[in-house]
């Protein structure tokens, strides 16, 4: 895009004498840039200064916005912190960060513990940092202190003894009951027998069972007697089998009770001393009752040999190391070696970077999850302290900004599936309770993404309420150059580069100023400073040199345009050649040389480009031609109305505008955006009006208003040397800009612009008013309008003014015949 405008504006001018009559001066070479001089500081290179010390250069009001941010400790009062990269934005508001996290308390450790009662939802618990992970180890110890006590219990010979007590107990009223019955069932000349079928009760006849040829031989009452004889056994058999049965149950509960009690003496005092190192938790208390029941209840886990398991056991249940799980501890966050607060920077700031996730490892082909695989996010590890993102990064990942606000407004961090969080089919897992957390978190973006989260985001004011703004500019001041300068050495001690004399340094603030287009300032961008100074160290080298002087600054900016600026000298070539037709000499009507900027990412260049205009009777309509094709910015196309109010003001208070023009950009075939064209865009139509001849020695820029005062523009520089570079391609032969005089604190230009404006074979002339400037352009005076509104005849204005009577004349003799 061509860009015509800037971000300065001038001040409105009341029109004076001088206005009327313009006498101006050109500027002089020392007028053109600022040479700061550093005779004050004593040092021959930079090797000599002591470092910079932390104190920021400049950016007072970042400073006192930091100090603020950092230091209210309260709900919302996070900071957001807008500024260009290279401003020290991100070094500065670290230092800061880290300064003020080291005074404060370390914050507990965050710990997952299992939850008995609802096993799908683990609970956090916080511990004093570093205790997390001695509980962590205090568990893993009594494990195995409990699967060493308890199996070796069970292995003992007092246990067995107990054992084989019951169990001959039971034995022996077994047998009795079985006794009792066989001797039943004899007296009812009943032998009892098993078969494959179940048991059988065969009748006796002297002592010998009968077959069933001899049963069939026996008479009615016989068998009926045999019969109710073998019912009362078969009852007598149902009565022993549910007397065996209690009989087991009590056996078994007494083998429970029996395992309980060995169990219990094995790991009561090992509950109890952790109950005891811990007595300041109270969840800890319940936790260690609650692993007592468990272990309890799962007693085999403990007796069990896992080499006895079948290959289909272990698909169908828990190996015996997920049954211990339940008892371990998920240390999330350990500050055991933390020294005051944590200040957590998060490269990567995705949604379960930030929140966390669950993870899952597979088992027999299957995914499986427990508490022990929850993974902290950055929120965790920042918890009671400092979490710092870049909001590019951050509004990379959809889900990301939404955690983070949710998690600020709610001062909670839930680990949860992303899908499920926002609506979609959930699915069965674990669920951990949400962490409580205190953070303070700082974002750090450009001014656009800053004013855009205050424009669309109806939560950003609330959970944002500190502003960290960085300025692009630099007060350029004998304590801020001294500051730089240590700053400067400091930077080439910590990458080993050569040291800078004192003309280099020189140079590098000058190319600051440069950078900031203000005589008076520098750029806040210190890191392209220190870039120029890394450049400038590679051609110190090439000619081994043992300190870098201004020769290799100068050589390091020439390399670096000769780099990015091949575009502009296809430009240049084809204005050369004709190509593109720009004049540089002589005198055209209708005709000027603006300036533009044009902005490539990495190189910013001036180029001239020619602007006409054409009149001819009308209505009062100004048609530019770029808007009309819709090649026109707003605020270029905003400029063309201003200049048509300057122009109705001027010359329709006793007679309508009955003029139609056409301004067009010739050879443009890009957008045009900006208004610094619309003084020359004036100058234009009033040479076409007037039929007066403009000098195409000039470029022109500078913005204009309704009422004539030609303002600053942006890019002054570039605009300067474009044209410079042009006329000396084609021969400086006096050629000259006219610039807007608000514009001249602006003025850093490169050496040689500077000394050809000495040899007078350039000139830049800074104007107020259009008035100055037609006078410039064309060697008359303006004119001043007299009480009847008349302007001399020979004037500017009175040759406008005469053309408009014209063809207001026209238009009302063809109103009347219409």
């Amino acid at each position: 895009m061509i860009s015509h405008g800037g971000d300065e504006k001038g001040e409105g001018a009341i029109q004076t004498a001088q206005d009327l009559h313009p006498v101006i001066t050109e500027l002089e070479p020392e007028e053109l840039k600022s040479e700061y001089s550093l005779e004050a500081f004593n040092f021959q290179t930079t090797a000599e200064l002591s470092h910079q010390d932390e104190h920021m250069i400049g950016q007072e009001r970042a400073i006192k916005a930091m100090d603020f941010g950092l230091q209210i400790k309260r709900d919302g009062y996070n900071l957001f912190v807008s500024g260009l990269p290279g401003t020290g934005r991100n070094s500065r508001i670290l230092k800061a960060v880290r300064k003020i996290a080291a005074t404060e308390p370390v914050p507990d450790d965050i710990c997952y513990l299992h939850n008995f009662e609802r096993p799908d939802e683990s609970r956090p618990v916080k511990l004093r940092a570093g205790q997390g992970c001695d509980f962590k180890e205090d568990m893993e110890s009594f494990v195995k202190s409990v699967k060493h006590n308890v199996g070796k219990a069970f292995e003992s010979e007092e246990y067995e003894k107990h054992r084989m007590s019951l169990m001959e107990r039971f034995e022996k009223e077994k047998e009795r009951l079985n006794e009792d019955l066989d001797k039943f069932a004899d007296e009812q000349n009943l032998v009892i027998k098993k078969a494959l079928s179940g048991i059988l009760v065969v009748p006796l006849i002297k002592n010998h069972e009968i077959s069933e040829k001899e049963y069939e031989h026996l008479d009615d009452q016989e068998k009926t007697l045999i019969k109710r004889r073998q019912d009362e056994v078969y009852g007598k058999i149902y009565a022993l089998s549910s007397e065996l049965k209690k009989i087991e149950s009590g056996l078994k509960q007494n083998l429970e009770e029996l395992d309980k009690q060995v169990a219990l003496a094995c790991i009561q005092s090992l509950v109890e001393a952790l109950r005891k190192k811990y007595d300041e938790y109270p969840f800890i208390k319940d936790y260690l009752e609650n692993i007592k029941k468990d272990i309890l209840e799962n007693l085999e886990a403990f007796k069990k040999d896992p080499g006895q398991a079948s290959a289909l056991g272990n698909i169908m249940s828990l190996s015996q190391e997920d049954i211990f799980v339940k008892y371990q501890v998920n240390v999330l966050v350990d500050n055991q070696k933390m020294k005051g607060a944590p200040v957590v920077i998060e490269d990567n700031p995705t949604y379960y970077n930030l929140v966390g996730r669950i993870e899952h490892k597979t088992r027999f082909g299957f995914l499986m999850t427990d508490f022990s695989l929850i993974k902290p996010g950055a929120v965790h590890k920042a918890n009671g302290g400092y979490l710092v993102l870049q909001a590019n990064e951050l509004f990379r990942d959809y889900f990301a900004w939404d955690a983070l606000k949710n998690i600020l407004k709610r001062k909670k961090v839930k680990i949860e599936n992303i899908a499920e969080h926002y609506g979609f089919l959930p699915t069965a897992g674990l669920k951990p309770d949400p962490v409580e957390v205190d953070l303070k978190v700082i974002l750090i973006g450009s001014p656009l993404v800053y004013y855009i989260l205050q424009l669309y985001d109806e939560d950003f004011s609330n959970i944002f309420k500190v502003r960290v703004d960085f300025d692009t500019m630099l007060e350029k001041d004998d304590h801020l150059v001294l500051m730089f300068i240590k700053f400067l050495s400091k930077e080439c001690m910590k990458e080993g580069l050569l040291p800078l004399n004192k003309p280099a340094v020189g140079r590098i603030i000058n190319m600051g100023s440069r950078l900031a287009a203000d005589q008076r300032k520098m750029t806040a961008r210190l890191s392209d400073l220190v870039d120029l100074a890394r450049e400038s160290d590679f051609w110190a080298r090439r000619e081994s040199a043992k300190f870098i002087d201004e020769r290799h600054v100068d050589k390091a900016i020439e390399e670096k345009i000769y780099r990015s600026n091949r575009v502009q000298q296809k430009i240049q070539e084809m204005l050369t050649d004709g190509t593109l037709v720009v004049e540089t000499g002589g005198e055209k009507v209708g005709q000027v040389n603006g300036l533009s900027v044009l902005n490539m990412g990495d190189y910013t260049f001036g180029t001239p480009s020619r602007i006409t205009a054409r009149t001819y009777v009308g209505r009062g309509h100004i048609v530019n031609i770029e808007r009309e094709i819709q090649m026109s910015g707003r605020i270029h196309s905003k400029g063309v109305m201003i200049m048509a109010g300057f122009l109705g003001h001027k010359f329709a208070q006793d007679k309508p505008l009955t003029v139609a023009a056409s301004i067009c950009f010739e050879q443009t075939y890009e957008e045009v955006e900006g208004d610094s064209a619309s003084s020359a865009e004036v100058y234009c139509l009033l040479s076409s009006l007037g039929d007066i001849p403009l000098k195409q020695s000039f470029a022109v820029t500078g913005s204009v208003d309704q009422l004539g005062t030609v303002q600053a523009v942006g890019g002054i520089n570039e605009k300067i040397e474009g044209f410079f570079d042009l006329c000396r391609l084609k021969g400086l032969d006096g050629q000259g800009v006219l610039i807007p005089q608000t514009n001249v604190k602006n003025l850093m230009l490169k050496e040689e612009v500077v000394e050809s404006v000495r040899r007078r074979e350039f000139h830049i002339y800074p104007v107020r008013t259009i008035n100055e400037g037609i006078a410039l352009l064309t060697g008359l005076e303006p004119g001043e309008a007299d009480d009847q509104g008349r302007y001399p005849p020979e004037s500017v204005y009175g040759r406008v003014d005469a053309q408009l009577r014209r063809y207001a004349e026209i238009a009302a003799k063809q109103d009347k015949e219409a």
